[in-house]
């Protein structure tokens, strides 16, 4: 790359310290031709990693800003290119005529992701790497921040290169096969090809089971917690996220639209929507409630249906409970506190909580308070266990968390399974040939040793300014 990019790398607003990053040949040059010493001399070596305190002047006696450079030589650099950056202050004033000063002098702006792209590009981050590092900047939790540097630092890049490595076996046995017949080699069997074959198939199927996973960890866990009218849904949102957020009052249907809050649950990101009482009413504005709760209902991945201990199962619980047959569900059994006061029996009984077994046996029950903070813990381990279900807790570079990745990931299995029935059918080697070959290219995109240019742009115009 001939030219050299300059952008802003800090977030736009007010900060101690702002960066300007400066990739490629006149990274260097144009920091000498901008900084001068405290003293007003210009300086003409820069050593390497070393910071160098001065101000960036346009011209005898136009200083436009105290700055900290330095100075990151080719190839040991984010991009393999020689790289600067500017430290200034963080005034947005300061940055944008810092940058227009190194934009005068030879540099362009950036295109977003240009940075990360070049690093792609000279062979210092595969593509994977490079979409890690997107992931990175934005992660919410310390399990998600924990994937991507893992997805950084290569542990999935290597999987993947590991699985291609594989098929490269497969590939070549099939190639002297198919060029040699009549040569003094070892004739490739079909049971061998089946073999490696099923070992391909298990370690694209095991990145495939995480994705459920990876979906939840880059898009959150949808959790609404549903129920009739004051059973203490607002009372446990509240108690999961440590503040008084909804207004909890004795009048039934004091909610009247959702409330919608995140939360991070042993590092799972966890958008939690408290709804209102679902029941029949003449209330206008409680009728809009009650849909926006049944639209929050049908787009959760977990339901917490709450039940007040103190009082008798009824018609509008029993409907409830129709509607998450099909569901995933916690049964938050509320108010043991009230349940049982003065020694009488509480509301719920036995065989209303059978019934209730009986009708979802799937679900998991779970008795407490939500005013109490009782039950909470396990409540918060059946949203772990939602997300960790099919996958198990996998190591987090092993979980795959991009969407690319998946459907990729889909087409090499596929193309992996019908070598497989091919093998089964013990059709001709030229045919099997072309479905391992194409899973060898499915995996090869993910990583960026076959993908397409448009591709490539595709990926890095997701990027911010500045990366």
């Amino acid at each position: 790359m001939e030219d050299t990019i300059a952008a802003i790398s800090t977030p736009s607003g007010e900060g101690g310290i702002g960066v300007i990053r400066i990739s490629g040949p006149r990274a260097l040059n144009i920091a000498k031709d901008v900084f001068r010493t405290v003293s007003g001399k210009i300086l003409d070596e820069f050593r390497p990693r070393q910071m160098y305190f001065g101000r960036i002047e346009a011209g005898p006696e136009n200083i436009l800003d105290e700055a900290m450079v330095c100075y990151f030589k080719a190839p040991a650099s984010y991009t393999a290119e020689d790289v600067v950056e500017i430290q200034c202050h963080g005034s947005i004033v300061s940055l944008r005529k810092i940058l227009s000063l190194v934009i005068s002098r030879g540099a362009r702006l950036a295109e977003p992701g240009e940075f990360t792209k070049r690093a792609f590009l000279n062979g210092r981050l595969d593509l994977s790497q490079a979409e890690a590092v997107m992931d990175l900047i934005k992660a919410r939790t310390d399990k998600t921040f924990q994937v991507a540097l893992d997805q950084l630092e290569g542990s999935f890049s290597k999987g993947i290169r590991d699985i291609r490595t594989d098929l490269t076996d497969i590939l070549v046995d099939m190639a002297v096969n198919i060029d040699y017949p009549d040569e003094d080699i070892e004739e490739l069997t079909y049971g061998k090809l089946r073999d490696g074959l099923k070992n391909v198939e298990h370690k694209v199927a095991k990145y495939l089971k995480t994705c459920g996973t990876g979906k939840i960890l880059r898009e959150g866990l949808r959790v609404s917690i549903i129920g009739k009218p004051n059973v203490g849904k607002s009372s446990l949102l509240n108690a999961l996220l440590k503040e008084e957020r909804a207004i909890v009052t004795e009048i039934a249907g004091t909610t009247r639209d959702t409330i919608e809050e995140a939360i991070s649950v042993d590092g799972i990101p966890v958008i939690l929507t408290d709804t209102a009482g679902i029941r029949d009413t003449d209330n206008v504005i409680e009728k809009i409630g009650v849909e926006r709760s049944k639209d929050a209902f049908n787009k959760a991945d977990l339901v917490i249906f709450t039940l007040d201990l103190s009082r008798a199962l009824d018609r509008e619980d029993m409907d409830i409970a129709e509607k998450l047959t099909d569901r995933k569900v916690v049964v938050f059994l509320n108010k043991e506190d009230l349940a049982a006061l003065d020694g009488s029996e509480r509301g719920l009984s036995d065989a209303d909580i059978s019934k209730l077994k009986a009708m979802l046996p799937d679900a998991t029950f779970i008795e407490g308070s939500a005013k109490k903070d009782s039950g909470l813990e396990q409540l918060r381990e059946c949203i772990k266990n939602t997300v960790y279900t099919n996958s198990g807790e996998s190591q987090s570079g092993d979980i795959v968390t991009n969407v690319r990745h998946e459907n990729l990931l889909r087409e090499a299995l596929e193309s992996v399974e019908s070598a497989l029935e091919l093998t089964e059918l013990r059709q001709p080697l030229e045919l099997i040939e072309i479905d391992v070959n194409a899973a060898y290219l499915s995996l090869g995109m993910i990583i960026g040793e076959e993908t397409a240019g448009d591709i490539i742009d595709e990926v890095f115009r997701r990027f911010c300014l500045g990366k």
